[in-house]
């Protein structure tokens, strides 16, 4: 029965952190699409084409910069919320690997976005946008889910600990003065 349990509690866990990845992706996203379809094609709101931006014709870059953009935000979201029970081992270290998986999941999608572009001659706000946004990022974000807790935010605190730590505090402590009272016959100790 602790076999069942202890798997049911895995599964759980891994349902909450994929959870707060997917939320913390939509976040992202957010910040990725306007920024995008801004400057491909002067229209932030993603409802149409409605005309040439800035970098119309170098979708790549523009993909480049709103992904890197996106990048700071998920960073904060995942480290601090969706992988927050793992230990935190620096960082630089943290931060270096993040941007780095990051960028791999960026070329996933802009290679999505370029064989679109330059193979399929597609050239619209909807096949850009299918491309890089639906295709390119779904396969992108399946590579970082597994990267991120593979790399970035390795060493996982043991459910227990999470959960139960402060009773396990509480419980360590009462022990200590119940040690205390007894050794010594005066009142107890707490340390």
């Amino acid at each position: 029965m602790k076999l069942v349990t202890t798997l049911y509690r895995q599964f759980q866990h891994l349902v909450h952190e994929v959870a707060k990845f997917g939320i913390v992706g939509l976040l992202g996203l957010v910040v990725d699409l306007p920024i995008y379809n801004w400057l491909v094609f002067n229209n932030p709101l993603v409802l149409a084409d409605s005309g040439i931006g800035m970098l119309h014709h170098k979708p790549l870059t523009a993909k480049l910069i709103s992904t890197t953009v996106a990048t700071v935000a998920t960073y904060l979201g995942n480290r601090y919320w969706t992988w927050r029970h793992r230990e935190r081992s620096g960082l630089h270290r943290e931060y270096v690997l993040f941007f780095v998986l990051n960028g791999i999941g960026l070329l996933i999608a802009a290679g999505c976005l370029a064989f679109s572009r330059y193979v399929l001659d597609l050239h619209s706000w909807l096949s850009d946008n299918i491309a890089a946004n639906f295709v390119g990022l779904g396969l992108g974000t399946l590579f970082r889910f597994w990267s991120y807790r593979k790399f970035v935010f390795r060493e996982e605190i043991a459910l227990d600990e999470v959960e139960h730590a402060p009773a396990r505090e509480a419980s360590a402590v009462a022990e200590q003065v119940e040690l205390d009272g007894e050794s010594t016959g005066d009142l107890p100790v707490v340390r």
